[in-house]
């Protein structure tokens, strides 16, 4: 009988490593250095072992691998339940890249974004023997968490002032965005922009908030007072109902689409058109924005791009390299649709 019989015959019950070695023709440390993913190992080997395991239907014992390795090939993500686009549109690009990279997801939700509610929760990945954490925890992220997990890599996707400069972070570029939207409502002739911002308690809103202010004070214009939205259509409406009265209003941007999809629809109820009388733009580039029936103007945020990046940067963390950046920003997109044109009539100015 030959050795492949052989191989092929033991594969029905469980191949081991050995019966890969003996198939493929090499030392049994070659084959451990490839399962394990090591370097040294010439690209004709490679893909002589990575064959005979297919065929022998060989499947790598976790925790054995482990052992030898001292990497358990998983991620721990802190996050909390949410059903808002960006962190639900960020776990969804985690999990494909961890996949991709070949390593597993231990998720744990936090009851809420208290500092000492992801801390404990990063205790418990630890615990579990992650390889590394993602914290994709919005909730509260002005506080600074405080916590240290010693040799284990973080990445977050919010930059929380004070906290470790080890992590890694990676984010939106939330203020150079905002600035733009505020630059492209300035040059189609409005003379100031409104803001319906995110809740307190999240650097989303702050950061959303500073882009928008900054690019005002710049320009010399007005900053009129924000309204408080928490992020839900709901409250865009209700800014929306409470904007309408003021003179000045020709222009808004809100922190996200979904509050300019509310504010869009009060302002519509008090007989004012979008863009007629109000230019409006949203922030995030949910799906439905290009499908109203006024197209929105929307500020478009890659979430694939921006989980790809923070978890390829927590796995060179992982795997021994320096990452090549530990602070990235990835930019947003200004997508012009239907929504914002050039104010009617200037506000001050007799009609």
């Amino acid at each position: 009988m030959t050795e492949r019989s052989t191989a092929q015959r033991r594969a029905a019950k469980g191949a081991t490593m050995a019966d890969v070695a003996r198939l493929a023709g090499v030392a049994l440390k070659t084959v451990s250095r490839v399962v394990n993913d090591e370097p040294n190992v010439r690209d004709e080997v490679r893909a002589r072992v990575h064959a005979a395991i297919a065929e022998a239907g060989y499947r790598p014992n976790a925790a054995a691998r482990a052992l030898v390795t001292s990497r358990t090939r998983t991620l721990g993500v802190v996050t909390m339940s949410t059903t808002f686009r960006g962190p639900s549109a960020i776990l969804a690009g985690v999990e494909a890249a961890a996949r991709d990279a070949g390593y597993g997801i231990a998720l744990t939700r936090t009851p809420t974004g208290s500092p000492e509610a992801i801390a404990a929760a990063m205790d418990a990945l630890v615990d579990r023997g992650v390889d590394g954490i993602v914290i994709l925890e919005p909730a509260q992220s002005t506080a600074t968490i405080g916590h240290e997990t010693p040799g284990t890599p973080v990445v977050v996707f919010e930059d929380r002032p004070g906290d470790s400069a080890d992590w890694i972070r990676v984010g939106a570029d939330d203020v150079g965005a905002c600035r733009e939207a505020v630059a492209h409502l300035l040059a189609l002739g409005h003379g100031t922009v409104h803001h319906v911002a995110g809740p307190a308690g999240w650097r989303t809103s702050d950061a959303r908030a500073e882009g928008w202010r900054t690019a005002l004070e710049a320009a010399g214009r007005a900053v009129p007072a924000p309204v408080t939205g928490d992020w839900s259509a709901a409250s865009g409406f209700e800014a929306g109902m409470a904007l309408a009265a003021r003179p000045d209003l020709t222009a808004v941007l809100c922190a996200n689409d979904d509050m300019a999809i509310g504010l869009i629809h009060a302002l519509e109820g008090r007989g004012l058109t979008v863009p007629g009388d109000v230019s409006v733009v949203g922030m995030d580039g949910s799906e439905v924005s290009a499908y109203l029936h006024t197209p929105l103007t929307t500020l478009a945020q890659d979430f694939e791009a921006i989980a790809r990046e923070g978890v390829a940067r927590l796995l060179d963390a992982v795997e021994g390299r320096e990452p090549e950046s530990r602070r990235v920003s990835v930019p947003v997109r200004l997508v012009v649709r239907a929504s914002t044109d050039a104010p009617r009539i200037v506000a001050g100015e007799p009609a």
